[in-house]
């Protein structure tokens, strides 16, 4: 008999506990508790010193939410790996994965038109404001009609870098709110 089996059997009956979940240093993890077994509503204590090793072993991954200046992090990195991230050899011309997706035709622009999007849904997660958004949307949209058109839609893409133009206006906007805000402070 195979222990499935055995489980199957003990789970029909009725009043039967289930078998205990048991964690890699053999401690009984149970719903609803942390790796400590104090209650957490999600289930688990994302800010236990257990959880936050795991983050530093899996390369700084975590589950906690991001800071704005993380997010802002991680949405000019994506923007320079689209718009800038190569420099075409012997010369001073900088591309990114966006001019490479283009030149794959309607499913590489539709791509580059995904992540581009990703960076404005970031944006609008940070508060931007709609007329913003509005302009954002502008650029990505430019980028995306023009990019459709063969050869010269790639070039255009290179030229044009509408994911760093928007992250220069969301950096633009965001300065100025924290300016206000530090000048309502010292009021």
């Amino acid at each position: 008999m195979t222990d499935d089996s055995i489980f199957e059997r003990t789970a029909r009956r009725p009043g039967a506990r289930r078998p205990p979940v048991i964690d890699q240093d053999g401690n009984e993890v149970t719903p609803g508790r942390d790796f400590r077994g104090a209650s957490t509503a999600s289930g688990f204590d994302f800010d236990s010193a257990e959880f936050q090793n795991l983050s530093g072993a899996l390369g700084g991954f975590s589950f906690a939410p991001l800071t704005r200046e993380q997010r802002l992090a991680r949405i000019d990195a994506v923007a320079k790996l689209m718009d800038v991230a190569f420099v075409l050899p012997r010369t001073k011309v900088r591309y990114g994965l966006d001019g490479i997706l283009g030149l794959v035709p309607i499913v590489g622009d539709l791509l580059a038109a995904m992540v581009s999007l990703w960076i404005v849904r970031e944006a609008r997660a940070l508060g931007a404001p709609r007329y913003l958004i509005a302009r954002m949307l502008g650029n990505v949209t430019v980028d995306t009609v023009v990019g459709f058109v063969p050869l010269a839609g790639d070039a255009f893409d290179v030229a044009f870098r509408s994911n760093m133009r928007n992250v220069r206006m969301l950096q633009r906007w965001l300065d100025k709110q924290d300016k206000r805000q530090h000048q309502a402070e010292r009021r």
